[in-house]
């Protein structure tokens, strides 16, 4: 919407850091200091934060402070940190505070930002992960090396030289850079992962970025925010997300056309638009970014979003949800979904359907909709099975070339005792897309699924990693008073007085109840394991997937005809286990290469098999079949 005005700093709580500055914590450390700031990362939630005149002082002990200096509520330059330790600001102090902050997002210049940050916005998050990276074949056992016929680990080893060819040598340094950065987190895993290589990430983020490689540096940075959130045991962090974020990067690393994009997507000058309001998303993000998205629909269906997403607590994501809609006019962002509708004049629009608050665009209030009438209702008429699809492709893409609202679901169904039945669709569990204790979603998804029988219209996220289940952003139903009801279930908290009086106590519909109905859709259970395997890898890094190789599993995968599946996981624990030794029986370095080459063939792999198996498991045809032969 606008610039990001400066924030007031949060006691106890580390800003954002940018990225180039976090890459260079540990440039000045000595080599005997750099062996020691994991640990001394591991107590910096020890020291106190105190909010002073333009930033936060640490107390690192009653002698010493590390002073941040904040603009617009980041730490934007490297001498902003400073230590009054006799070492600085070559000193341990300085590096760990820094190695502990969040990552800031990346933010263009003010003179044309005119949206927030957004690489860690819902919309180019990977929700729920499950290793969807972009590639892959397409169908479920389509050959793990597409339709070259190479062997799984020919078909990604050979392109590491093949594609320097088509890059600058500034290009191709910064690439090889990338691919070792994303190696090193792979062999060592999320347990072996430190300060060093987050550094090594970032610094090679920064050298991808001045060589015209945004796309490649923009992942790098989202798995060094993965690692944070998991060194930090944030709610947020998904082990799937951070395989979907490594196994995109190194594909994408594949391609020199992909890798070479424009820094920013230019917003242009629109048509007027009349926009319908659908719902607004909290955002709370790892790096320190908190705010809103509201998304609005245009009459033929096309989704914009409008956001206000700023430095700050999770506190601000429900007070930038009363940010009035960009132009002038004084609805609330939370507000347009309840049946609102806008008219703006002078919009400029990103690609992605983001809609700029430029000095130039104005806003009028219009007669809008509601959920059950057009043209918000056409979006519930789609097939499940069709919207799954479509969302799974949208997964499969680079975050940053993802149309506004194409992950979205729009399911009618019913609550049972054991899920929410989708009219024309599975049995699905209702998640919670964050269970941050500042935002009601868990409470609201508790009482929703507590109620049998109610009649639910629902928005909510594929859940790719777990294949029952979505997660629940907004809901609509009749209320007691026989009039409807829409909630954005990460804005508003429910009771029990906004459900119908008879809801929980009318009898069920005996379809719900039906013992050979068919039960929540589930992707074979040996590709589950094989997903399994290709997570653990990414947790507990090469030593963890060589010492758990599972030997009966290639076997059990051409049981069920994965055949290529069992070609990939035998080619992963292989160079997992592999140690060469040299003429004189030594053992030789493992191949960290070949290593990742096998980890990426598996995750592509997988990721294939769960798009092409999925839809078809929504499918009121398949159900039919499997419940007949129940």
């Amino acid at each position: 919407m606008t610039t990001p005005q400066p924030s007031v700093p949060i006691a106890g709580a580390l800003p954002p850091v940018a990225a180039d500055v976090a890459a260079g914590a540990l440039d000045l450390l000595p080599a005997r200091l750099r062996k020691r700031v994991d640990g001394a990362t591991a107590k910096v939630t020890g020291w106190p934060v105190e909010a002073v005149p333009d930033g936060v002082r640490i107390r690192v002990d009653e002698e010493t402070t590390v002073t941040l200096t904040l603009t617009d509520g980041v730490v934007a330059r490297a001498e902003d940190a400073v230590c009054g330790c006799l070492l600085a600001p070559a000193c341990l102090h300085r590096a760990a505070v820094l190695s502990s902050a969040p990552l800031a997002e990346a933010v263009a210049d003010p003179a044309a930002l005119d949206d927030p940050p957004g690489n860690d916005l819902p919309g180019n998050a990977v929700p729920g992960g499950g290793g969807l990276a972009p590639g892959g074949a397409a169908a479920a056992d389509a050959g793990p090396s597409g339709p070259t016929g190479a062997t799984p680990h020919a078909a990604v080893a050979d392109t590491a030289t093949a594609v320097t060819a088509e890059f600058t040598s500034a290009q191709s340094t910064a690439v090889a850079a990338l691919r070792g950065a994303a190696t090193d987190v792979l062999v060592a895993g999320v347990t072996g992962s430190g300060a060093v290589h987050r550094a090594g990430l970032l610094h090679a983020a920064h050298s991808a970025k001045v060589a015209g490689l945004h796309l490649p540096a923009a992942a790098a940075v989202r798995i060094a925010r993965r690692l944070d959130e998991a060194r930090s045991q944030d709610p947020a962090f998904r082990l799937p997300e951070l395989s979907a974020e490594l196994a995109g990067l190194l594909e994408l690393l594949r391609s020199p056309a992909a890798a070479v994009t424009p820094a920013r997507r230019a917003y242009q000058p629109a048509k007027p638009l009349r926009l319908y309001g659908l719902f607004t998303e909290p955002v709370v993000t790892a790096s320190g970014y908190a705010g809103a998205v509201a998304y609005g629909v245009t009459v033929d269906g096309t989704v914009h979003t409008v956001a206000d997403v700023a430095p700050g607590a999770p506190e601000r994501a429900l007070q930038a949800a009363g940010t009035p809609v960009p132009g002038g006019c004084a609805l609330p962002l939370r507000d347009w979904g309840d049946g609102g509708a806008v008219i703006l004049t002078g919009p400029t629009v990103s690609p992605d359907g983001r809609v700029g608050g430029g000095s130039r665009i104005r806003s009028v209030t219009a007669a809008g909709a509601r959920w059950h009438e057009p043209p918000l209702d056409g979006l519930w008429q789609r097939p499940p099975a069709e919207q799954l699809a479509r969302a799974l492709d949208w997964l499969a893409s680079p975050p940053e070339t993802r149309p506004a609202g194409g992950d979205l679901l729009h399911l009618t169904g019913t609550v049972a005792p054991d899920g929410f039945r989708v009219a024309g669709g599975p049995l699905l569990r209702l998640l919670a897309p964050d269970e941050r204790a500042e935002l009601p979603y868990a409470a609201n998804v508790r009482l929703l699924s507590s109620r049998p029988g109610l009649e639910l219209r629902l928005i909510a996220r594929v859940s790719a990693d777990r294949p029952g289940s979505v997660a629940a952003l907004a809901a609509a139903w009749q209320g007691h008073d026989g009039e409807p009801v829409r909630v954005d279930l990460g804005l508003r908290r429910l009771n029990r007085s906004h459900l119908p009086v008879d809801v929980g106590r009318r009898p069920v519909d005996s379809h719900l109840e039906q013992p050979g109905h068919p039960t929540q859709p589930a992707l074979p259970v040996e590709l589950d394991l094989l997903r399994r395997a290709v997570d653990r890898t990414v947790a507990g890094g090469r030593a963890v997937m060589a010492a758990s190789a599972d030997d009966e599993l290639p076997g059990r995968l051409r049981a069920v005809g994965l055949s290529s599946g069992a070609e990939c996981i035998r080619a992963l624990s292989g160079a997992a286990a592999e140690r060469r030794r040299d003429g004189l029986g030594r053992l030789l370095p493992a191949d960290p290469d070949r290593f990742a080459a096998a980890w990426l063939v598996a995750a592509v792999y997988a990721t294939a098999a769960a798009r092409s198996l999925l839809p078809a498991l929504w499918s009121p045809v398949e159900r039919s079949e499997q419940g007949e032969g129940a």
